[in-house]
């Protein structure tokens, strides 16, 4: 069972590409990837050269594709966070999609983007100081782009996270 506090245990990261030492890892990290080697070598009851080599090894395989810092985006000066649906224009959707998200996820404000399915072909999570400034994003970043069909920005109350999932690829 995946606690949001604690992140997921190992149990449930098992599958055939992981044992249980492996699982326990990914876990162990998800929860605090700053963990040192020696702190996660004793949690998992092994040398601390095994974890060394189990935690090189699960990079090496893509399994653990990285290492994140969780900044509070108030502290930065962007109070307001927003999720924007944007969707493209039918004759454009497959041009476009590869060069409209390479665009935009190069823009400062933007925190995550993800290509999904449904009303949307986009959802964009943006980071910025007011209302204004969402607006402003929307009208010269996205409405303004000929391949956009259409947005619809929400915004975000409160935001709780679980831990990091690597991009798709």
């Amino acid at each position: 069972m995946n606690d949001r506090r604690t992140g997921p245990s190992a149990k449930d990261l098992r599958t055939e590409g992981l044992d249980e030492i492996d699982a326990q890892i990914v876990a162990a990290l998800a929860r605090d990837g700053r963990m040192t080697n020696a702190d996660l070598a004793t949690a998992l009851g092994v040398a601390p050269s095994t974890a060394h080599a189990r935690v090189r090894a699960l990079t090496e395989r893509g399994v653990i594709t990285g290492f994140h810092a969780s900044i509070d985006q108030r502290s930065l000066g962007k109070g307001l966070q927003a999720i924007i649906g944007v969707t493209l224009r039918p004759g454009a959707r497959q041009s476009s999609i590869t060069a409209f998200a390479d665009e935009v996820r190069r823009l400062p404000q933007v925190l995550q983007v993800w290509f999904v399915g449904g009303t949307d072909d986009f959802l964009v999570h943006i980071a910025v100081d007011g209302s204004s400034q969402v607006r402003e994003f929307v009208v010269e970043h996205l409405s303004a782009q000929q391949s956009v069909a259409s947005t619809r920005t929400s915004i975000v109350f409160e935001y709780h996270r679980n831990t990091v999932a690597s991009p798709f690829r």
